[in-house]
């Protein structure tokens, strides 16, 4: 299998995995630092190195000026990865227990919008179906916003099958 890089936020936190030739380039453009590496080694005529295992980027790119993009795991996010009509003490849950639930249905005229879309169990979004709030009782916990950012949430990364040189860099699950 072919080697891969793990990409780190200027202050060590996880963000990316990527292929080792993306790291290689990042390097050569002074945009990152390597942090640590592999043995193998890549060679043009003027220069060896060692593949980059971790890199580090010098400074986080300047975000979208037009906000955070409507997407299924960004919804996920900014609801905690929780369902928002099921009792708090549900705690959270994983991505593939959950859907997302229009508030307004789609049939009385809801749009698929941040104002409009939170996280739902598959029990309770099969419980309101095509509803309103006001007809079946059930009512969001958070309402539903554009958030103006989203917490950094770095790559699902399983400790057991990661190379050993990321190993220092992945955060320990309790």
């Amino acid at each position: 299998m072919e080697p891969r890089t793990l990409l780190l936020t200027p202050w060590y936190f996880p963000i990316k995995v990527l292929r080792w030739q993306d790291a290689v380039k990042m390097r050569y453009e002074n945009t990152a630092d390597v942090v640590a590496e592999y043995e193998d080694e890549i060679s043009s005529p003027s220069v060896t190195w060692r593949i980059p295992a971790v890199i580090r980027l010098r400074r986080m790119p300047v975000g979208n000026k037009r906000g955070i993009k409507f997407s299924r795991s960004n919804v996920y996010q900014r609801d905690g990865y929780r369902c928002q009509y099921c009792p708090p003490s549900a705690g959270r849950r994983a991505a593939s227990d959950l859907t997302f639930d229009h508030v307004v249905p789609r049939a009385a005229g809801g749009r698929t919008t941040w104002d409009n879309i939170v996280t739902a169990c598959r029990s309770c979004n099969l419980r309101k179906g095509n509803k309103r709030c006001d007809d079946i009782g059930m009512f969001p916990l958070n309402a539903p916003l554009r958030p103006r950012f989203l917490p950094l949430a770095g790559p699902r990364i399983e400790r057991e099958s990661a190379p050993e040189e990321w190993h220092a860099f992945l955060p320990e699950i309790a």
